[in-house]
C-alpha cells in the first residue's frame, strides 16, 4: 500500500489524517486494491451497494442506460476521487448506475459499514473519516444539482453553454479542457452526437467559440 500514499494522501476522504496514521488505519477499513483495463466494468447497475470506490490511477465514468440504451455519462472520476458512497451509505440493494473503467486503472475498495461503525479497536481516525465522508457527500450533492441545471435547459445549445461557461466559471478561464470526447459530451448533456456536433460548427461560426477535440475557448 505504501506505493499509493501520495495519491491517498490527496483523497478527500483522509483529508486531515496524518500520514503517519494512513497505512496502519487500511488494514482496520479491510481495503483492497484492483486493477482494470478500459472499458470494464467494475461495478454493475443491479448488483448490491456496499463498498465505495478511490481511483488510485486512471479514471474511471459512472454512466446510466435507460430502457432504450441511451446511455448518460453522470460523473467522472480521475486518481485520489471516490465513487460509490452514496450509495454504499444507502445500502441500496441494487445499483442504479454502472462504473466503467475510462482507462486502464487502479482502485482501492473500502467497506463502508468499516466506517460508518467503529471498530473494537476504537481508532482514533474514525470520526474524521466520518465527518470527511460526509461532506464529500455534500459536495457530490452540489454538483449533481449543477448537473441538473445543464441537462434541464431545453435545447442542445443552451445545454452545452450552460456547461461550458459553468466549467470557465470553476477553471477562472476562458480557456476550458473538458474530461470528454466527443461523444462522451453528448451522452453527459443528454443530446445527440450529430446534433451536438452541428451546435457546435454553428457556434465557431457565430464566433462565440472555438474548440479542437475536447478543448473550447469561450470567445
Amino acid at each position: 500500500m505504501k506505493k499509493y500514499l501520495e495519491i491517498l494522501k490527496k483523497c478527500p476522504l483522509f483529508d486531515g489524517i496524518g500520514e503517519e496514521h494512513l497505512l496502519t488505519m487500511l488494514p482496520c477499513l479491510g481495503a483492497t486494491v484492483s486493477a482494470y483495463d478500459k472499458k470494464y466494468t467494475i461495478l454493475m447497475e443491479g448488483t448490491a451497494a456496499k463498498y465505495l470506490g478511490i481511483v488510485l490511477s486512471g479514471s474511471v465514468q459512472t454512466v446510466q442506460v435507460d430502457f432504450y440504451g441511451n446511455r448518460s455519462i453522470l460523473s467522472e472520476m480521475t486518481a485520489s476521487q471516490i465513487f460509490g458512497e452514496a450509495f454504499a451509505c444507502a445500502e441500496v440493494s441494487s445499483l442504479p448506475v454502472s462504473v466503467i473503467a475510462n482507462e486502464p486503472c487502479e482502485v482501492m475498495f473500502i467497506d463502508c459499514s468499516h466506517i460508518l461503525h467503529t471498530c473494537s479497536n476504537h481508532c482514533g481516525f474514525h470520526q474524521q473519516l466520518i465527518y470527511n465522508l460526509m461532506k464529500d457527500l455534500a459536495t457530490k450533492t452540489l454538483l449533481f444539482h449543477q448537473r441538473i441545471e445543464v441537462t434541464s435547459k431545453r435545447t442542445t445549445r443552451e445545454k452545452l453553454m450552460t456547461y461550458l461557461l459553468l466549467q470557465s466559471k470553476k477553471e477562472g478561464s476562458r480557456k476550458i479542457v473538458i474530461p470528454f470526447d466527443r461523444q462522451e459530451l453528448a451522452d453527459y448533456l443528454e443530446v445527440d452526437r450529430s446534433g451536438l456536433s452541428a451546435e457546435i460548427g454553428k457556434l465557431k461560426k457565430e464566433g462565440i467559440l472555438d474548440c479542437d477535440k475536447n478543448r473550447f475557448v469561450l470567445l
